[in-house]
């Protein structure tokens, strides 16, 4: 039989190994070591401090994004369809008047020179205009055959002047520029819209996603799928446009041209709760901007005997993405004070950013507490005795 010490020495190690798990990191624990040697900075926040997270971050959103040149007007290509009409004022001359029949020259398409052929008016050279100058040069190359001629230009079919959409759309394809469309939002609602929300979004993929449809509306809506989702724009093979589909319908849609190519895919944006909250795991951000109060709610907030309210941690490894030489930035909030309540609110959530509440002391000496009366019970069944309830 192995002496008591060596017992309550085993049961201590195993009260040790119940304190790592995903309940939490205790507090002191979390002070007690000197930030010099880690490698990241921790920084309470006050007042002061929240300054340097209390500004929303436009997520993937270029700065030059504000700069794109405006949609071209729609010109004419090799291989457009024109519908061409001749009317003159008066009878009795080549072409008809308005009231009369025979003034509809037909649909013909543009050749690969670029040019129409229209009677008396001869080879148009017609790429790269657009109709109104193209009537204009008609005209001009009727002077001296027809008197006073009214023509009017019809592109019948846009074969250049479309944007191509692909990834996630309800139905992905070439959207012409004659349907109204001017701008990347413009492009995709043509095509349908988003397809299925990403998976992230149903209300399936973790155990807090499950549980965040009163707190947040209902998981997959318009306005949670478009911030999970991510539009590409590419013009003459060059990435111009990156941003969340949400910071489009946001205000920061662009104006698109002929020929871009539109691509929407699945970006997730989520943070992640670990330690003494109701509920942990990765949580969606179901809007654009999500402050760390709203982050808090969303999850249930702490847990009422477990949490330590004054050890509320922020792990930003997202600085690193637009730095790679900075060091990781931990702030740590003190719920304990009413004013961290305010500062809370005005610290906002980035992507990929982990919340992390401790556990309180009381608790984790329970634990231990726990775990040696545990190991006294099972003593006392190798000796055949019972040990009270009452010993705890």
């Amino acid at each position: 039989m192995r002496p008591i010490p060596v017992i309550l020495c085993m049961g201590l190690g195993l009260a040790g190994c119940g304190v790592v798990p995903g309940s939490g990191p205790w507090m002191g624990g979390a002070q007690s070591q000197s930030t010099e040697a880690l490698p990241f900075d921790v920084i309470d926040l006050t007042p002061t401090t929240v300054v340097a997270v209390s500004r929303p971050l436009d997520v993937d959103v270029p700065s030059s994004t504000s700069g794109l040149p405006a949609r071209g007007r729609v010109v004419v290509a090799p291989g457009d369809l024109l519908r061409v009409r001749l009317f003159e004022q008066y009878s009795g001359n080549i072409f008809p008047t308005i009231s009369e029949p025979g003034a509809d020259l037909g649909v013909q398409q543009v050749t690969d020179r670029g040019t129409i052929d229209v009677p008396y008016a001869g080879s148009v050279h017609v790429s790269g205009l657009a109709l109104p100058q193209i009537e204009a040069k008609i005209i001009n190359q009727l002077d001296g055959k027809a008197q006073n001629p009214l023509v009017i230009v019809e592109l019948m079919s846009d074969r250049s002047g479309t944007v191509m959409v692909s990834g996630d759309v309800k139905s992905p394809g070439r959207a012409s520029l004659l349907d109204g469309i001017r701008t990347v939002v413009d492009a995709i609602d043509s095509r349908g819209g988003l397809a299925n929300p990403p998976a992230a979004m149903s209300g399936q993929s973790g155990s807090a996603n499950g549980q965040l449809g009163s707190a947040n509306g209902q998981p997959g809506s318009l306005n949670s799928s478009a911030n999970q989702m991510e539009v590409i724009l590419r013009r003459h093979d060059q990435v111009i446009l990156r941003a969340q589909f949400w910071d489009l319908l946001a205000g920061r849609d662009v104006p698109v041209q002929k020929g871009d190519e539109i691509v929407v895919r699945p970006n997730s944006r989520v943070f992640t709760v670990l330690g003494a909250a109701q509920v942990q795991g990765n949580v969606p951000m179901l809007k654009p901007n999500l402050t760390l109060m709203e982050a808090l709610g969303t999850v249930g907030g702490l847990q009422d005997l477990q949490a330590n309210r004054t050890g509320v941690y922020l792990f930003r490894i997202g600085d690193l993405q637009q730095n790679p030489a900075a060091r990781v930035r931990v702030f740590r909030l003190d719920l304990g004070q009413p004013v961290s309540i305010f500062i809370a609110q005005q610290c906002y959530i980035q992507p990929g950013d982990v919340v992390y509440i401790t556990n309180a002391p009381l608790y984790e000496y329970n634990k231990v507490l726990t775990a040696i009366y545990e190991t006294f019970a099972i003593f006392g069944i190798a000796k055949g005795t019972a040990v009270p309830a009452t010993v705890f």
